[in-house]
Formats: C-alpha cells, sequence, structure tokens
C-alpha cells in the first residue's frame, strides 16, 4: 500500500467554511496539488519546495492520529490540500467508517475517485478566473459522477469576474447546493488580518446577492479566518 503525504493533522476544531461551516472536525490536510492558484493559503500543502517538511504516513497511521485528537469520539474528518484527490484516501474512509466517523472532502474537480461514493460529503470548489487556474469540466462533471451521496459547490470570490463567473458555473450545476464566501487577500501567516476587512468583504458580496436576486447562493464568510487569521492549524 503506498503512503499518503500528509503536510499536516490538526484538531478538533470546527469547519471554518462552506456546507459545514462551525461543525466539530479534525483536519487531514494532504501534501500535493495539480494547481498552482495565484492566492493560495496553503502553499505549505501545494508546493513540492515543502515535499520534506510533509509526512508519509499509511491509512491506519492517520486514523491513530486521528483517534488520539478526536479522544476516540467519532466526529467529522475534512480531507484537504492541496487536492487530496491526488491520494488514495480510500483505505482510511474505509477504516474511519467502521468506527462511526464520517469524512468530508475538498477538492476542485480536477480528479475524479470511487471511492468518492464512501464520503459523507464532497465539496467541489471549482477555481475561478482570479486564481489563474482553467477548470476542466469533464473532469469535474466526472467527480459528480462519482456518486458521493451529499455534495455542495463552494466557489471563492475576489472581484466581479469572480463572482460573473460563479453565476455561470452555478447555471451549469443548479442540482448543488451552492456556498459563496469572499477570498482573503492577505494570505502570509506572518501579516494579521483585520476583522473589520473580512466583514467589509462578506457585506459586499451579501450585498451583490441580494441585489441581483440571486437567492439559491449562500453568503459564508472564512469564519476561520476571522478567528485566527492564516494561522496553520486550526
Amino acid at each position: 500500500m503506498s503512503r499518503l503525504r500528509i503536510a499536516e493533522i490538526f484538531g478538533p476544531t470546527i469547519q471554518g467554511e462552506g456546507a459545514l461551516i462551525g461543525q466539530p472536525t479534525v483536519f487531514v490536510r494532504a501534501g500535493g496539488c495539480d494547481y498552482r492558484c495565484s492566492w493560495c493559503d496553503s502553499m505549505h500543502a501545494v508546493d513540492s519546495a515543502f515535499r520534506d517538511t510533509w509526512a508519509a504516513m499509511e491509512s491506519g497511521e492517520v486514523m491513530d492520529r486521528v483517534r488520539a485528537l478526536s479522544g476516540g469520539r467519532p466526529l467529522t474528518v475534512s480531507i484537504s490540500g492541496g487536492n487530496p484527490a491526488i491520494q488514495d484516501f480510500g483505505p482510511l474512509i474505509k477504516a474511519g467508517r467502521a468506527e462511526g466517523y464520517a469524512f468530508a472532502l475538498e477538492t476542485q474537480g480536477s480528479i475524479a475517485r470511487d471511492w468518492f461514493e464512501d464520503l459523507a460529503m464532497l465539496v467541489l470548489s471549482p477555481k475561478p478566473p482570479s486564481s489563474g487556474e482553467q477548470p476542466d469540466w469533464a473532469a469535474f462533471e466526472a467527480c459528480i459522477a462519482a456518486g458521493a451521496p451529499w455534495m455542495a459547490l463552494k466557489i471563492v470570490i475576489f472581484n466581479e469576474t469572480d463572482y460573473a463567473w460563479a453565476q455561470e458555473v452555478a447555471g451549469r450545476y443548479p442540482d448543488l447546493p451552492l456556498y459563496l464566501q469572499p477570498g482573503n487577500p492577505q494570505v502570509d501567516p506572518a501579516v494579521p488580518v483585520a476583522a473589520q476587512d473580512v466583514a467589509d468583504r462578506v457585506l459586499w458580496l451579501v450585498e451583490k446577492v441580494c441585489a441581483d436576486g440571486w437567492f439559491a447562493a449562500r453568503v459564508l464568510p472564512q469564519l476561520h479566518v476571522m478567528l485566527w487569521g492564516n494561522k496553520r492549524g486550526v
């Protein structure tokens, strides 16, 4: 069995964004990504320059760490990255589910996996124009077809162009619950994030969707940024 490349495992804390916002969670952050978004806030889990900081772990070792952090009490485990779909998290998910843990995974939708069907939730987060990346919609639709029991669409908005793009994407996938959140332009962990700046970006997005009558969209802040800024491991 190949080892998993793990950038960090931490928690319990709360999910800071998307459909599970506020939910107690242990995070398993995978190392490696097939994208290089211009505003990435997790380069320590993306860029191969950080490879020496990633741990090579068997699925059982990851599960041991999750179990220790949660005190053996099952909760939600969020698998993120980078792009965790690059690696085979199927055995970890099966082992955790057998003990009552529920697994959520977030990916840009560039790689489909048959083990998506074992997730409690699949969050598909296609990257908008400001990222500098271009989604492969055929691959994205293969992720949808993989059959996760609960799927949601999450789009980060940085500007008017991203907003218009998000409307187009939502129109393509009207059956997916849609979550919008303003992006965080300040990604340096050493630089504090002003709570008012976060609030102002959320207010801008709230006013946009309400003025446009875009009532299918749910606007959420990045709660973890409001609470901890860009600090890692929370």
